[in-house]
């Protein structure tokens, strides 16, 4: 099996994913996309920023949008469990070569920003500003529901190398692609809360989001979504779906923002708690691996991504591929 052995106890502890920031183009149409669309939560804005929340979380933010010149991800946020983690990062960072600096966020208390040995900018902290609940303020729920972010999907040049990285860290691997013919990993899918995955990686020019992904009640607000979109000028931002993914068995689609930032609409994963389940291994030839029924991922799903702000493009040598939609 080409993944690596889980770390049941490593270097420090990071609880889930928490945040990304995007940078956006025209503030005005991020905003009518999100909130007025999707249906988030605005916690804060101003002319050049918004903050916004799904329906069942308690702090500040889970998406930032940022006006930009060009449209680009800022940083990827993780929350870890407590301060005397936040100094163990500094160290296992500082002691891989990599660049650490403590930064000031509004609405968080310490921030560490860093980034992996690939160029992904990241940022953790312990606390930010909690917010009354509104997951029972039924009034709030609009176009798709979005209850909680779930996890980000990367473009990876070399899968092996970030799950090896992500490893170290604590991710376990839940389900992962395996080409058959060079034995590589095409993609895996790794979790620190105890769902599928926080973060994934997914094979191709590489560092870049390939999505963020929010959690939803169930399918029907994915086919309310739908409609909204097809009738309020929205159509041709639907890039994938609605379809049922083999691997993670969740029921997803796929959207594009303004700016071309790619939004997965998910629910109906499983649990994977146990620091002893063993991975699911598909072959890249499995159909049913990316899409257990439903059309084909377009040509766009392989191979358009948004870029990390200050990242170095990889072009992957791994150039296997799995089906594509005509």
């Amino acid at each position: 099996m080409p993944v690596p052995a889980p770390v049941l106890y490593p270097p420090f502890n990071i609880v889930r994913l928490s945040h990304v920031e995007y940078r956006v183009t025209d503030l005005a149409a991020s905003r009518a996309f999100y909130v007025d669309t999707l249906g988030l939560q605005v916690t804060q804005e101003d002319g050049e920023t918004i903050y916004l929340r799904a329906l069942e979380e308690r702090g500040h933010h889970c998406i930032v949008l940022r006006r930009a010149d060009a449209a680009s991800v800022g940083v990827l946020g993780l929350k870890l469990f407590d301060d005397p983690d936040l100094e163990k990062a500094e160290a296992f960072f500082r002691a891989k070569g990599l660049p650490v600096e403590w930064v000031a966020r509004p609405f968080m208390g310490r921030v560490l920003r860093t980034c992996d040995p690939f160029g992904i900018p990241l940022e953790f902290y312990v606390r930010m500003d909690r917010l009354p609940p509104i997951h029972q303020t039924y009034a709030l729920y609009k176009g798709v529901k979005p209850l909680r972010i779930d996890h980000f999907n990367m473009f990876s040049s070399d899968v092996d190398a970030s799950v090896a990285f992500y490893n170290e860290i604590g991710f376990r691997v839940t389900e992962y692609t395996e080409d058959d013919q060079s034995g590589r990993l095409w993609a895996a899918w790794m979790h620190r809360k105890g769902g599928v995955h926080d973060v994934a990686f997914t094979n191709g020019t590489g560092p870049r989001l390939h999505h963020t992904a929010f959690w939803v009640p169930n399918p029907l607000a994915i086919i309310d979504l739908l409609d909204l979109m097809a009738t309020t000028g929205y159509v041709a931002n639907i890039e994938r779906g609605p379809g049922r993914h083999g691997i993670s068995n969740a029921f997803f689609l796929y959207i594009r923002d303004p700016d071309g930032h790619r939004i997965e609409i998910y629910c109906s994963d499983y649990q994977t708690v146990d620091p002893d389940l063993e991975p699911i291994r598909w072959s890249l030839t499995d159909p049913q691996r990316q899409t257990l029924w439903g059309a084909p991922a377009p040509r766009s799903w392989f191979e358009e991504g948004s870029l990390f702000e200050g990242a170095t493009l990889v072009e992957s040598g791994l150039k296997a591929q799995p089906i594509v939609a005509p």
